[in-house]
């Protein structure tokens, strides 16, 4: 009686264990999709390039610079004097205008209004985060992004289509310094 009732025990514990998953026969990594992806935006970066490139040939008014950021840009006011440029933290008070590249506006000054930014600290898109730091107060700067440093892959969802490379044409009005609070 006992070897039955523990030969039942055995059983009933041996049958509550949980069922473990199989294991598939090989395993893979599907890398297509990413790669495929890869190619797209090497090819809409060659493409975006291509357009700005051949813009500013036709500029032959304008000096463009090449950002170390991937975006170019113009000075359509330099300050000369010695002024300082944003660092992280400093309060921006800035107006901006966004326009196709060949100069179809989309947004104008008055649509966007007088911003205020906190570098580094807030959202903007990535062309105009870096193109503000490397201004002066009082500067007028046409940047020409491309879309990656634009509004990238979707856009705006209003004027700004997906990939679309645009140009925008901001004037830093003030620059206030982080208070540092530390003595």
């Amino acid at each position: 009686m006992r070897t039955l009732s523990f030969l039942l025990l055995f059983l009933f514990i041996y049958s509550c264990k949980s069922p473990e998953p199989r294991r598939p026969v090989t395993q893979r990594t599907d890398t297509s999709f990413l790669e495929e992806s890869v190619k797209v935006n090497r090819k809409i970066i060659k493409r975006d390039e291509k357009r700005i490139k051949k813009i500013i040939r036709k500029d032959t008014v304008n000096n463009y610079l090449i950002s170390q950021r991937g975006f170019w840009y113009t000075f359509d006011n330099e300050v000369s004097k010695d002024t300082i440029t944003p660092s992280k933290g400093d309060k921006l008070i800035f107006e901006y205008n966004i326009q196709k590249l060949n100069g179809d506006m989309l947004y104008t000054k008055e649509d966007l209004g007088v911003k205020e930014y906190i570098t580094d600290q807030e959202i903007l898109f990535s062309g105009l985060r870096d193109g503000l730091k490397l201004m002066n107060e009082g500067e007028t700067v046409t940047f020409l992004f491309p879309s990656h440093k634009a509004f990238g892959y979707y856009g705006d969802q209003e004027k700004i289509k997906g990939n679309m490379p645009i140009k925008a044409q901001v004037t830093l009005l003030e620059i206030n310094p982080k208070q540092n609070k530390n003595p």
